[in-house]
């Protein structure tokens, strides 16, 4: 039995259009935040370069076997718009980065000077063996020096701290209170800040998948608006068309969609670090993969369509099961792309967790 389609009833083909109009509304926003993010901190060091460009080749092999495969022309308009989305992100990167296709990594010169630096804990004096760095050995004049004036220096700039109230004999000198900290040891600021980040996703998500939903809704009083529900275009007198090369860029697609995940995930566990990288960029691509995979896999075959608005039997024994199979294999390679880049989205959000205490 099938549920009603009048009113607000769901049936596959309601459920199949809601998550189709979801994912639309996610890939079309799916870019924003990282642009912003970047134009914010002004530096794309946060992204890889190469996942950048991989993920552009996916989407131009996804045009070609969109076209060729023939889904609706929707599909196509959206397909061309992702893949000049890329070409904007990709402009910002080398725009704050330089025209190089190397990801941003510290120089050794760098980590020498940073190490050459002095701290707190270090000796004044840098010896191996006994020896200075000259090869002489310090006298216990020379050692003297540099503590008498690390002294005076230390003793100067906490004279100029203390206020002119603390002579009084009356107000006693107090050091300044440290900044409260959690258990974990981090400032107690923190945490409203990661609550604001964390409310401030989940609604711009929230808002998004609901001007999904609208606009299903709109499109459903429209008198084509059954033929958005699906994304590949069904010709109602040939069935579902299977076009070779279609599905040999299809799968193309896929495979460059997962190999793009990769130069990212590693960036990332080299820098030890997210920052730089929207988290918001990550969430609107996971939910517009899963609800398309949604989509695809909630499709109703033709013929039960046609038993639920006439109200008869006109599906043949097994015709439901082989449609519905043809339908998931001429889909499979879309299948395979959003669901493995979901996937490796996941993993990118557990880096997000792991390095959350990098994140300056």
């Amino acid at each position: 039995m099938y549920a009603s389609s009048n009113g607000f009833g769901l049936d596959l083909d309601a459920l199949s259009g809601i998550c189709g109009s979801i994912s639309i509304a996610c890939w079309i926003v799916v870019f924003s935040p990282q642009i912003i993010e970047n134009f914010r901190r002004q530096s794309a060091d946060g992204l890889s370069l190469v996942f950048i460009i991989v993920w552009l080749l996916g989407d131009v092999f996804n045009i070609l076997g969109a076209v060729l495969q023939g889904v609706l022309p929707t599909m196509i308009i959206l397909a061309v718009y992702y893949t000049i989305a890329d070409i904007v992100l990709l402009g910002q990167c080398f725009y704050y980065r330089g025209f190089t296709l190397s990801d941003a990594q510290p120089s050794s010169s760098d980590e020498e000077a940073i190490a050459d630096e002095g701290t707190e804990e270090s000796p004044l004096i840098s010896h191996e063996h006994g020896k200075t760095k000259q090869g002489i050995r310090p006298t216990a004049t020379d050692a003297d020096q540099p503590r008498r004036s690390s002294s005076f220096s230390s003793l100067h700039s906490h004279l100029n701290q203390v206020d002119a109230t603390h002579l009084s004999p009356a107000t006693p000198l107090i050091a300044s209170a440290k900044p409260a900290t959690d258990l974990l040891g981090t400032p107690s600021k923190s945490s409203p800040s990661a609550l604001r980040t964390c409310f401030l996703n989940t609604a711009a998500l929230v808002v998004v998948c609901a001007a999904g939903v609208l606009g299903w809704f709109l499109s459903t009083r429209s008198p084509r608006g059954r033929y958005l529900d699906s994304p590949v275009s069904i010709n109602e007198d040939e069935g579902i068309h299977f076009d070779l090369w279609g599905q040999v860029f299809g799968y193309l697609s896929a495979a460059l969609y997962l190999g793009s995940r990769v130069p990212q995930l590693l960036l990332n566990y080299r820098r030890k670090s997210t920052e730089g990288v929207s988290m918001l960029f990550f969430l609107f691509a996971c939910v517009g993969n899963l609800t398309y995979v949604m989509s695809i896999f909630a499709y109703e075959p033709r013929c039960a369509k046609l038993d639920r608005e006439f109200g008869g039997l006109l599906c043949g024994h097994g015709e439901w099961g082989r449609e519905y199979s043809k339908y998931v294999i001429v889909n499979t390679s879309w299948l395979v792309g959003s669901a493995g880049t979901l996937l490796l989205d996941l993993m990118i959000f557990g880096q997000f967790w792991m390095y959350r205490k990098n994140i300056s």
